[in-house]
């Protein structure tokens, strides 16, 4: 049985993050990582753009994660890898049970855990297309591991779904490959990627997208053959007469990540409808205590360095909970989300602990050309700013400091669209 301070779940962007900002002498820390090494999905995402906000350079995927594991290596942490969490108890601390080709069976107390166990796709089953079951249709970032990693193309020609990052990346990669992308289809009026990313890896490659449609039909008797799409209306019900026919071998998905924390539902943590993860404080705490969530384990970020520092403020508050020897008591109150927000984290402020600026992440509900952000308390608006070019698919921020709250009671973040 060991005996651990702080147990990281998760090797990737946040929990390496949140293991070098925990990092200390007085503290036994340790990283549960269930592939064979670090990094999670950054070693499959070998194109740049990484570490702009972090490092002030572009970076690829690997580069990015190596920069963080070399700093690790300086440190007094502890690292399994090929390990997986299978179970885990709160009783007065963590009781985790682990397994591993390795080592077997594995059981640990710990203090406090962060979740930083990233998120997995959407399949098939989750959007119910119609037709035939043949070989040919799998998620985004599983092509881009075979290909990536594995050095196998999935196939030759080519239509996605869903216009999430990962797929549009994956549009370009295939292309470069020396596939044929023949289009993106998107169920919504926008997409649901960076405009960066439309810009760059549909747009220079002359790859139609094709907003408010999506797959009505799929036909193949063992592998893919053929899809239709349709162009659907505001309620998303597909237009007749609008069928389009691709005679296509592979159907990419990119139609959306879930926060993977299902593992966690044995301890009660309160979840959030809308993000499908913990409802947390500002210190990234959820209602079991010592037990903190972070990075895509808690939301979907946009941009892996917004991870990065999301995981080193779990790793902070973290350490600053198993090192302070008396609890303050809690004075939590709602983050109300308002008009044109789709949700916001925290999704509670802690008024006794407002030692530091908190920052506010959220995403918008609908597109918009220039609108304005409320923080609303009590019924006066206390912080607002404008902005321009706002879309779904980015995050927001908004940092909130001790001074600019008028009382203890709970906040509202809206949007207001300006002409």
């Amino acid at each position: 049985m060991m005996n651990i301070d702080l147990t990281i779940i998760g090797g990737g962007a946040a929990g390496l993050a949140a293991a070098l900002a925990a990092s200390d002498q007085k503290l036994k820390i340790l990283i549960i990582e269930r592939e064979p090494r670090l990094g999670g999905i950054l070693n499959q995402c070998i194109h740049n753009g990484f570490g702009l906000h972090m490092f002030q350079e572009e970076l690829t995927g690997p580069e990015y994660a190596h920069r963080f594991i070399e700093s690790l290596q300086e440190k007094h942490i502890d690292i399994l890898l090929g390990t997986t969490v299978i179970d885990i108890q709160k009783k007065d601390d963590f009781h985790i049970t682990l397994t591993s080709e390795k080592d077997g069976y594995q059981h640990l107390i710990s203090k406090a855990v962060i979740i930083a166990s990233g998120c997995y796709e959407r399949t098939r089953g989750a959007v119910q297309i119609p037709g035939e079951r043949p070989k040919g249709i799998m998620p985004a970032g599983s092509a881009q591991r075979y290909l990536n990693m594995e050095g196998y193309l999935v196939g030759k020609r080519v239509f996605i779904l869903g216009s999430g990052d990962i797929g549009l990346i994956m549009a370009r990669r295939m292309t470069l490959e020396g596939a044929e992308v023949l289009g993106v289809a998107e169920l919504m009026p926008y997409s649901n990627g960076l405009t960066r990313n439309i810009v760059q890896c549909l747009n220079d490659f002359d790859i139609p997208l094709y907003l408010s449609h999506t797959v009505t039909n799929i036909k193949g008797k063992d592998v893919l053959e053929q899809i239709t799409i349709q162009q659907v209306d505001d309620r998303f019900e597909p237009i007749p007469g609008t069928e389009k026919v691709f005679e296509v071998d592979t159907l990419l998905l990119s139609i959306g990540l879930i926060p993977d924390v299902g593992l966690f539902d044995s301890l009660q943590m309160q979840k959030s409808p809308m993000t499908k993860s913990a409802i947390v404080d500002q210190s990234l705490m959820t209602n079991v205590k010592g037990l903190f969530v972070c990075g895509n384990a808690l939301h979907v970020h946009d941009l892996v360095d917004w991870v990065s520092k999301e995981g080193e403020k779990a790793g902070k508050y973290a350490k600053a909970y198993i090192l302070e020897e008396e609890q303050r008591l809690k004075d939590l109150k709602s983050v109300i989300v308002g008009p044109n927000i789709r949700y916001v984290v925290p999704h509670m402020i802690d008024f006794n602990h407002l030692d530091e600026p908190i920052q506010c992440s959220f995403r918008v509900t609908k597109k918009m050309a220039l609108g304005l952000f409320k923080v609303i308390q009590n019924g006066k608006v206390i912080i607002q700013k404008k902005a321009k070019y706002i879309a779904p698919a980015e995050m927001e921020n908004i940092v909130i400091k001790k001074e600019d709250f008028i009382s203890n009671d709970p906040i509202e973040i809206s949007l207001e669209e300006l002409a």
